[in-house]
């Protein structure tokens, strides 16, 4: 997949402790845009119709096995055909090949190549996803996110309605704080969505009448965490009295946050309810249901009145 976000060269190699061999111009400046790696074996047998030169190439066992087959004149035939693709980085699995060969042909092309000591197909795993987490495709909000009970909860709503000291009080709690004010949120998968916050305000918090505190400082380095998946949606707002709001948690309500949809709950805020208890009721609760069980439902069907309340559709709430 290609997104519109890029990683340095340099990043890639500093993560796998790659070997390199050959490297045209700084890595720093090399970026990579695809999630996507290509095993070369059909191109070096000369089929390039669908070849795609933005990918990191990876030269495995049978890459290599297939090469040493041929002659010097063919090898290097074959290999200066590939590279004169100008793949986006070429990377040798198990110090397979002739490094000074492979080196001499890579300067040639100005392609820039690396040599890993790990396997192929654990090598290429690893690489795919840390692609993953790195290119995915991400947006910015403003908000809080907390880890309570396993799940990832992100509170919503507008300034001041208490997210930042509703975080304070789950962290005081045992709870663990991500991102207070800007949440960075990353789609991973096509079913998660990790969020994050941004390196220059990562754990610190704002608390009016206070002032900036550091939540890791204060509380302890147990009282963080860098990222965490995004489970639960909370959306908190002033108390309507001619609102009605959801009492039995029949409704399934969603928000679609790039392109998925996470349930999501609205909890309205007024003088006496004590938010982070109510959230950590919430966690549960949404751990329950992913298991199978819904309270809602069984206490209907104790009373016999199941039959009574048909199942709402799903509810998508506006995103943002």
């Amino acid at each position: 997949m290609k997104t519109d976000v890029t990683i340095a060269l340099s990043r890639i190699i500093k993560e796998f402790s790659l070997e390199v061999l050959n490297m045209p111009i700084s890595a720093e400046t090399i970026m990579i845009g695809s999630t996507e790696t290509n095993r070369p074996g059909l191109h070096l047998a000369g089929y390039y119709e669908f070849f795609d030169n933005k990918r990191i190439q990876i030269l495995g066992m049978n890459e290599i096995g297939y090469l040493k087959n041929f002659d010097n004149l063919q090898l290097r035939k074959c290999v200066g055909e590939f590279f004169a693709k100008k793949p986006a980085a070429v990377i040798i699995a198990r110090n397979l090949a002739d490094s000074e060969l492979y080196a001499e042909l890579a300067r040639e092309h100005g392609v820039p190549l690396m040599v890993t000591k790990d396997a192929t197909s654990s090598f290429e795993a690893a690489l795919i996803a840390f692609l993953n987490l790195h290119l995915a495709p991400r947006i910015t909000r403003h908000g809080v996110l907390v880890e309570v009970y396993g799940e990832g909860i992100l509170l919503l709503g507008e300034s001041g309605v208490g997210k930042s000291e509703t975080a304070i009080e789950l962290v005081k709690r045992g709870h663990r704080l991500i991102a207070d004010d800007a949440v960075e949120i990353r789609r991973v998968s096509n079913k998660s969505l990790v969020g994050t916050a941004p390196d220059n305000i990562r754990h610190f918090i704002e608390l009016r009448g206070i002032g900036i505190i550091n939540a890791s400082r204060i509380f302890g380095v147990g009282a963080v965490k860098l990222t965490e998946k995004i489970d639960l949606v909370i959306s908190m707002e002033p108390w309507d009295v001619n609102k009605t709001y959801d009492r039995m948690g029949l409704e399934n309500q969603t928000m679609e946050i790039l392109g998925l949809n996470v349930p999501s709950l609205t909890i309205p805020v007024k003088p006496g309810r004590n938010l982070a208890v109510i959230i950590e009721v919430a966690a549960m609760n949404s751990r329950q249901k992913k298991l199978g069980y819904n309270a809602a439902e069984d206490l209907l069907n104790k009373l016999g009145m199941n039959d009574d309340f048909k199942k709402p559709e799903e509810t998508k709430v506006n995103p943002f």
